[in-house]
């Protein structure tokens, strides 16, 4: 459970219909090697102690009085098994007989959470058997102890942050109105499903996305057990199809027709960081709820949960593919718009010939078609200077060219130097001066030229350097409109590429696969032998990394020390883990430091859930001081020194 991470477990043993002690023994089974892995929640599948397909069984008090037999040898078994169970089994309670879960914890029956919806249509007659379950929760005596037994019942734990439990059975998830909804709202984070749905063709997909957007929409993770392999298969079969869903990405999926166990590591972290910043998560519910509380003790998981190394681009070809054409709509729709509210027939570029500038010069060339206005009126200038190589000068002019834009040359050297004199700076001094006064000198000059055409100077800028302050305050900082404002480096690449692979043309093909090629640079020092000499990854740090901090530090507020052990997991054998928490330390130093660079960004469009806008995403005050983030980093990196 350090750092928020929990290990759930859903679990379907193969049954004996209307065997209680070949199934009691099956589930003791499943749940002591579940315990030995370190599974805090086991779930086993509704009615599995007899099997839900007994039938008029139910009706026996041979198969009840068993059921609670065995129930009662699954608590005694439990004692040395540290974790959360649900087990399901017929009970009588008064002159009712219930469909329940039973919740019990090392050797204590906590509940008995009766189902509340039973289906009664198609192959299903559970209420010629069964009584629904009422929400209330009321105290009965079981086994001589006091137990609670209503549907409103929330387990939490003591020691574990945002550990609350609580349960539904199998048609409680596919009414309207699912208890789940309730639970949720009364805290619980964690809703776990004893089920057993039986299979039919095409089932599995619409029990996924029952599942899946349960878990979403309720902002929990959700363990869905169900019933397999040993179910009476006399009209119908059931599959064992388990599955672990944490806001709403499945963790694990079990294959169907199999029986097993099924684990997930949940993050609770991530569980609350939504929820806290959900102004419309009500949490109304919790007067009508019974809370138990147990202590489950702080266990250190080798996770068995991995994390994307792009979280911000998608793995999947066909979703990325997608993606990247939302996000072209996104910001070509954004351009469009405001070139519409300003009657603007023209727009200007800086072209670089780098990744930032040639993703804004295609974004510019959509929304132009969009309004149906010639590319020509698209003024791409390139401003060669002192860094600038002719590599990235010909894919420039050969970019601009072949979309049929404007192309503009304007040597900086002399305007530059003349600057220098002016201020008293010696052109051979290479500091940032030097650098920014060639990045302001380029703004400047973009601005003047869209005075000219009665254009908008539209921003190259991407997230990565925002987040970092990797950009010249009213230099390449400012514009009109910057439409690369939310995508991060990781996905500017992809978002190139993609337009490369789909455009359709060999020679624009051609050439922004050589700007993909291109190392990141700025190109403000001068070149070494004709090539870039000034990488920005060398001096800021690779933006696989950062951006891999940026999505976890602005979308759930993890703390540094919890994103440091998912980068070296997620990058072992790439980075160094001295590597890793150096970038670290750069990434928060200077995304506290810089803060004020992004406190007067200009206007552009939001397509990612991390944005740092200051009138959306990121409201934060630009003289907020970043010690707390800074130590933690600090003392990971003097652990690791003291272990070598």
């Amino acid at each position: 459970m350090k750092d928020g991470y929990i290990r759930v477990a859903c679990a379907t043993p193969k049954i004996r219909v209307a065997d209680v002690e070949y199934n009691t023994d099956a589930v003791i089974k499943q749940m002591q090697e579940a315990g030995k892995k370190n599974a805090k929640v086991i779930v086993f599948p509704e009615l599995v102690l007899t099997g839900y397909t007994c039938q008029d069984l139910f009706l026996q008090n041979t198969l009840l009085d068993g059921a609670m037999n065995g129930l009662e040898k699954i608590l005694k078994a439990s004692k040395k098994i540290h974790s959360l169970v649900v087990v399901g089994l017929p009970f009588m309670e008064g002159d009712h007989l219930y469909n329940v879960a039973a919740v019990l914890f090392e050797g204590e029956l906590l509940a008995l959470v009766p189902k509340k919806y039973l289906p009664n249509y198609n192959e299903f007659y559970e209420m010629r058997h069964f009584r629904p379950g009422q929400d209330e929760t009321r105290e009965i005596e079981v086994f001589g102890r006091k137990v609670l037994f209503g549907r409103n019942v929330i387990v939490r734990a003591k020691d574990v942050k945002g550990f609350a439990l609580a349960v539904e059975l199998c048609e409680d998830l596919w009414v309207p109105n699912p208890p789940s909804t309730s639970h949720a709202l009364a805290g619980a984070t964690i809703i776990a499903n004893a089920s057993a749905s039986n299979e039919i063709v095409c089932k599995d997909e619409y029990r996924k996305s029952l599942v899946s957007s349960t878990s979403a929409r309720l902002l929990s993770a959700y363990l869905y057990c169900s019933a397999g392999e040993g179910e009476s298969t006399q009209d119908v079969v059931f599959s064992g199809h388990n599955m672990i869903c944490e806001n709403g990405s499945f963790l694990a999926e079990s294959k169907r027709f199999t029986t097993g166990i099924l684990y997930g590591d949940v993050d609770l972290e991530k569980i609350m960081s939504e929820r806290r910043r959900m102004t419309t998560f009500d949490s109304e519910h919790r007067k009508d709820y019974s809370y138990v509380e147990i202590s489950l003790g702080v266990t250190s998981l080798v996770l068995d949960r991995s994390y994307s190394r792009t979280p911000f681009v998608p793995s999947d070809e066909t979703v990325r593919a997608k993606r990247c054409e939302d996000i072209f709509t996104i910001q070509s729709l954004g351009l469009k718009k405001r070139l519409e509210h300003t009657h603007c027939k023209s727009a200007v570029v800086g072209i670089s010939g780098g990744l930032d500038s040639t993703l804004a010069l295609l974004v510019i060339a959509r929304a132009f078609d969009m309004l149906g206005l010639e590319r020509e009126k698209i003024t791409a200038v390139t401003m060669p200077c002192f860094g600038t190589t002719d590599r990235t000068y010909q894919n420039a002019v050969t970019l601009t060219k072949t979309l049929g834009a404007t192309l503009r040359e304007i040597d900086l050297k002399t305007s530059v130097l003349q600057h220098f004199e002016d201020i008293g700076h010696d052109p051979k001094d290479h500091s940032v001066t030097y650098e920014n006064g060639q990045a302001r000198e380029r703004t400047q000059v973009l601005m003047d030229i869209a005075n000219q055409t009665n254009g908008l100077v539209i921003g190259t800028g991407d997230l990565s350097e925002l987040a970092l302050g990797w950009a010249t305050y009213n230099g390449d900082h400012m514009s009109m409109y910057g439409v690369n404002a939310s995508i991060p480096k990781t996905l500017v690449r992809h978002l190139v590429r993609y337009y490369a692979e789909t455009c359709g043309e060999e020679v624009l093909y051609k050439v922004l696969m050589d700007v993909l090629d291109t190392p990141v640079s700025p190109e403000l020092l001068p070149p070494t032998n004709g090539t870039i000499s000034q990488k920005t990854e060398d001096l800021v740090g690779p933006y696989e990394l950062h951006d891999f901090f940026l999505y976890h530090a602005l979308r759930f507020g993890y703390h540094p020390s919890k994103i440091f052990r998912m980068a070296e997991k997620t990058f072992a054998g790439e980075y160094a883990a001295e590597t890793i928490i150096k970038w670290e330390k750069t990434f928060y130093r200077r995304f506290f430091a810089q803060h004020f660079k992004r406190s007067c960004l200009p206007d552009g469009p939001k397509v990612g859930s991390v944005a740092v806008s200051p009138r959306g995403d990121l409201r934060m005050p630009s003289d907020a001081v970043a010690s707390l983030w800074l130590e933690e980093v600090e003392d990971i990196e003097a652990q690791m020194v003291a272990k070598h």
